[in-house]
């Protein structure tokens, strides 16, 4: 082949190696290299046609066949350039095989010259059609490539774009957890003066239970007071007149005696019901005591009425106890269970008061306190006749803040707080037992613990 042809050729194998085998990004200096041969067969080109290096001609085709085994050497890791080797080693190796007998065993070479250019001309063929085949794999294999390159890119894009969206829906979940963090902050600050308000109504009942309590005592207390003044003017008169009646002073003496012991006695009592507020009023320990459940329920059934009594003049209604001596003494927080008593019966005299208002004559309004010792456990019953709960407010009753009372009159946090002492507290349970416009009964069962 004449050599301007033969560079033609050359330059465009060249562009189509590159193209197909990737060396801009797979060999990027070995790229700039082939880039430049069109140049270098320009050059190549002009020194050919200087007479005495005509020899030239001959050499171009193989120095561009070099640099392509070359180029398949350098990208020997890909798969694109072990195809292009497999059309370019079979013409590589008929080529030294022919020179070599040709330069050593040139009779053998004249002999089967045929054989040697036949085996030439396959070589030739083998490259062009195994070479069209290696472009073609090449370029397919480019083209799936570039498209999942491309998937890549999309992919990459796709990824920015949601992580884009995940950071601004983290802002958003950010603003909205710091507003539910500080709804929650105030609704726990509203819980609290709710539970403290809870805690104040009761002890404003108790503490006007105490009060009709003690003014008994007092009474008593100031009545013999006085009287003991008036007896002793009259015991100083009699020691004054000389004639000196002996009985009489005896008389005044034991009666001046009995009146101390009835003030002593009284004032011990109001002594008494003033420690039971300090205890009530006191924070709870958490600390269990065996406690009279007996007394203390029929203390506090006492203090509800007559603080109840205190608000309303016109409220009355009937107490009755039903109490098992042989529950003796059990394990409670006394101050806790103390204000589980004090809001259950208050809801009773509470239930009684309401259907009082209601209720034609021959209603008679009644609560009853109840305990019982079984098996395994001790049983108290809170019973009134009142209004009673209807079924479809029954299961909410125990849920913090509910109420069935009208708005201002209760926090609905009294039998939540019950419920909690009672289960969590003291590992018990709470039921209630209740049929509307007919009463209700508040069932509360303890584990039986004896007195240690």
């Amino acid at each position: 082949m004449e050599l301007a042809p033969a560079i033609l050729l050359a330059i465009g194998v060249t562009h189509l190696v590159r193209k197909t085998l990737d060396t801009a990004r797979l060999a990027p200096a070995w790229d700039r290299v082939l880039a430049n041969v069109w140049l270098g067969s320009a050059v190549y080109f002009v020194l050919a046609l200087v007479p005495f290096l005509g020899f030239l001609k001959d050499w171009y085709g193989r120095l561009i066949y070099v640099l392509l085994l070359i180029t398949v050497y350098l990208l020997r890791e890909h798969r694109s350039a072990r195809l292009l080797a497999g059309a370019l080693l079979p013409v590589a190796a008929i080529y030294l095989v022919n020179n070599l007998f040709r330069a050593t065993l040139p009779s053998f070479y004249s002999s089967y010259k045929e054989f040697f250019e036949s085996a030439a001309t396959f070589a030739g063929l083998w490259l062009f059609g195994f070479g069209i085949y290696a472009m073609v794999q090449n370029n397919r294999e480019r083209k799936q490539r570039q498209k999942q390159e491309e998937r890549i890119r999309q992919a990459e894009a796709r990824k920015a774009e949601l992580e884009h969206l995940v950071a601004e829906r983290t802002a958003e979940l950010t603003q909205q957890k710091d507003a539910l963090e500080k709804t929650l902050t105030e609704l726990k600050a509203a819980q609290d003066q709710l539970i403290h308000s809870e805690k104040m109504a009761s002890l404003g009942e108790l503490t006007a239970g105490i009060a009709h309590e003690i003014q008994n005592p007092l009474n008593f207390v100031n009545n013999f007071s006085e009287l003991s003044v008036e007896l002793a003017h009259e015991l100083l008169d009699e020691l004054e007149k000389p004639d000196l009646d002996r009985e009489l002073v005896k008389d005044l003496v034991s009666d001046l005696t009995q009146n101390q012991e009835k003030i002593n006695h009284h004032g011990k009592r109001a002594a008494n019901i003033v420690s039971g507020m300090l205890q009530h009023a006191r924070s709870s320990t958490g600390a269990k005591e065996p406690t009279d459940l007996n007394a203390l329920a029929d203390e506090y059934l006492r203090l509800s009425y007559h603080g109840l009594r205190a608000k309303d003049k016109s409220f009355n209604a009937k107490m009755s106890t039903e109490f098992d001596p042989a529950i003796g003494k059990i394990e409670v927080v006394p101050q806790d269970f103390g204000r589980v008593l004090l809001n259950l019966i208050n809801n009773a005299f509470y239930a009684v008061h309401q259907k009082a208002k209601q209720a034609s004559e021959g209603y008679n309004p009644t609560v009853t306190i109840s305990t019982k010792k079984l098996k395994n456990a001790i049983e108290i019953r809170i019973h009134d006749n009142g209004t009673g709960i209807p079924d479809s407010l029954k299961a909410k009753i125990f849920q913090p803040f509910f109420t069935t009372k009208p708005t201002g009159q209760g926090t609905g946090l009294g039998l939540s707080l019950a419920y909690d002492i009672v289960t969590k507290g003291h590992g018990g349970t709470m039921e209630v037992e209740t049929k509307e416009h007919e009463g209700t009964t508040f069932i509360i069962q303890l584990p039986q613990q004896k007195e240690k």
